[in-house]
C-alpha cells in the first residue's frame, strides 16, 4: 500500500522508526527498536503484530505471545538486521513486502513448536534494509483463513528508506 492510498474503514496507521503499519481491527501492534551492544551501540527496528493482546516483555520472534495464540490468532514480526546484511545471499532484495501463501507454512518453521501452530520466516532486503518476517499461524487447520488474516495485516507494512 503506498502512502497515498486510503485505508481500509476501520484500519489506523502506526508510524515510528522508519515502518509504517495499516493495522487492521482486531490486532494489536508495536514498532519499537532493539538494541545490540559490544562496539558501538546500534539499533534497528523492531515490530510486532497480533490479534492477541501483546505482552509488555516479549522476544523479538515473539516469545511471551505466541503461547496465548487461539485457534483464530495470528503473530507477525518484522526484525530488523544490519545493514551489512543488505543484499547479501540471505536477505535477497524485493520491491515489495513478501505476499505470504498456504504452503509456505509448516510445524518445523516455529522458533519453538507449539501443538497446532505453523509458521514462516521470510529473509529479504526491502529498500536498502535486511529483514525477517517470521509469522506464526494459530491453528494449521485453519491455515487458508490464517493466512488471509496475516496477509491482510503484511500487505499494510511500509519500509522507509533510512
Amino acid at each position: 500500500m503506498s502512502l497515498e492510498q486510503r485505508p481500509e474503514p476501520g484500519t489506523r496507521p502506526l508510524e515510528r522508526h522508519g515502518l509504517r503499519a495499516m493495522v487492521p481491527p482486531g490486532w494489536e501492534c508495536r514498532i519499537a527498536k532493539t538494541y545490540e551492544s559490544g562496539e558501538g551501540e546500534k539499533t534497528y527496528s523492531l515490530l510486532h503484530a497480533a490479534t492477541v493482546p501483546l505482552v509488555a516483555f516479549r522476544a523479538d520472534y515473539g516469545g511471551g505471545v505466541v503461547e496465548n495464540l487461539g485457534p483464530n490468532d495470528v503473530f507477525v514480526s518484522l526484525v530488523e538486521f544490519g545493514p551489512e546484511e543488505a543484499g547479501s545471499a540471505l536477505f535477497g532484495q524485493v520491491a515489495e513486502m513478501p505476499v505470504l501463501e498456504q504452503s509456505m507454512f509448516r510445524r518445523n518453521q516455529l522458533q519453538r513448536r507449539l501443538r497446532g501452530q505453523a509458521g514462516v520466516q521470510r529473509f529479504f532486503t526491502l529498500n536498502g534494509r535486511p529483514f525477517c518476517l517470521y509469522v506464526v499461524l494459530g491453528s494449521i487447520v485453519r491455515s487458508a483463513q490464517l493466512v488471509e488474516k496475516a496477509n491482510e495485516l503484511v500487505q499494510g507494512l511500509e519500509v522507509a528508506l533510512l
